[in-house]
């Protein structure tokens, strides 16, 4: 059994997961300012580009590099690129003069990020699972929630070290509390990824219903993105809201995952955890449609706040359901997983670029449409919960 201070490190390690993927995001007023690195919309967007790829080549062989080596090692190379990508992302204010050459330091930058989250993710959603034998559906929601906190500090730092002028404190401070980690595991065995690892071994080909999973994923990012990424620039461009009052709207999003992943963890039992799963996209829905019509700072807090307790619990759900349906492709399920996961996140951080600026779609009518994505969720959660509920553990 992993001793308790081991536990402790994977959740801490979870909560600045959360905190480096979101520094981008939360920046995102300095990357669109015409007085910070003045990327237009589409820029914006493609910016994230090498980071969807890496994330899905590094949670797809995440699996594979556990058994050659270990989980821990995968671990410490996550931490490792991230380090790298809060460090390129903190230099590259000395070049943001020179469009051209901070662009070509961000794309490096946001590759190496996709790289160590993808691999970082994997691995300590696999250690969840195999810390908590019995309590997976706990367990992951906790990891999950911890993320989802660091995702909801990210925009309030960053309002708080924008306003004072400073935003490359932010990457730097996750920088340094990224190193402290990567020392801390190399100190500790985290012995527990052998027995992740080995699982993972056994899985040569995986089941048909993994794909339900992976369409539930793909449709949540997509959704999940859509707040995260966008918010900012749709309250600040098109509403009138101020970079303060974005930020916090940012905030409340992320804040009411965390809050929703807390809740749900605590209520979830084998007889409310497919209700829970399937009720979630029908309160996502209602906030797309709140979104769309906010028209205040006041109503863009509340709106994104909805939205955020819709996407808290579905993600940590999916794996944690795939993982209990198919025990025995555990480890792949939740590499390929956080894999599907950054594909969605690329059509939505990437998509909505090229509409607003060559479709002229306004992002008003892009919230309303996510909707539909709610919707195709709900579909597809209907499916996972249908088959057997029998087997699901508290």
């Amino acid at each position: 059994m992993p001793r308790r201070f081991e536990v402790g490190l994977i959740y801490v390690v979870g909560l600045v997961q959360g905190l480096a993927l979101v520094t981008f995001p939360a920046a995102s007023s300095i990357f669109i300012d015409p007085h910070g690195f003045g990327f237009g919309a589409s820029r914006y967007g493609m910016m994230f580009i090498p980071q969807v790829a890496m994330a899905i080549v590094a949670s797809s062989i995440g699996p594979a590099a556990a058994r050659r080596s270990s989980l821990k090692r995968v671990l410490q190379f996550g931490l490792v690129a991230e380090l790298i990508a809060m460090t390129l992302l903190a230099v590259s204010q000395l070049v943001i003069d020179r469009s051209s050459a901070a662009y070509g330091v961000l794309l490096v930058a946001t590759g190496s990020l996709g790289a160590g989250f993808g691999a970082a993710v994997m691995a300590t959603n696999a250690f969840a699972e195999q810390f908590s034998p019995g309590r997976e559906d706990r367990s992951v929601l906790t990891l999950n929630a911890l993320l989802g906190a660091g995702t909801a500090l990210a925009p309030l730092f960053a309002a708080v070290v924008i306003g004072a002028g400073a935003w490359w404190m932010m990457p730097v401070t996750v920088a340094v509390v990224l190193t402290v980690l990567l020392l801390l595991s190399a100190a500790r065995p985290l012995d527990a990824s052998a027995g992740a690892a080995a699982g993972a071994s056994r899985a040569t080909r995986l089941p048909r219903r993994f794909w339900l999973f992976a369409a539930a994923v793909f449709l949540y990012t997509i959704a999940e993105t859509l707040n995260g990424n966008w918010s900012g620039l749709y309250l600040t461009g098109e509403r009138g809201v101020s970079v303060r009052g974005a930020s916090f709207a940012l905030m409340t999003f992320w804040a009411m995952v965390t809050i929703g992943r807390v809740l749900f963890a605590t209520l979830s039992t084998r007889a409310t955890v497919a209700r829970i799963y399937s009720s979630l996209p029908i309160l996502l829905a209602v906030a797309f449609q709140m979104v769309a019509r906010a028209g205040s700072e006041t109503a863009g807090i509340a709106a994104f706040g909805l939205a955020g307790l819709g996407c808290s619990a579905f993600f940590p759900l999916s794996i944690s359901l795939s993982g209990e349906e198919f025990p025995q492709f555990a480890s792949v399920m939740s590499g390929e997983l956080v894999a599907v996961s950054q594909a969605g996140y690329g059509v939505a951080a990437f998509g909505v670029g090229p509409l607003r600026e060559f479709a002229g779609v306004s992002f008003a009518t892009i919230y309303s449409l996510g909707s539909l994505v709610a919707a195709a969720m709900l579909f597809v959660a209907l499916g996972v919960t249908a088959r057997d509920r029998n087997y699901r553990r508290v």
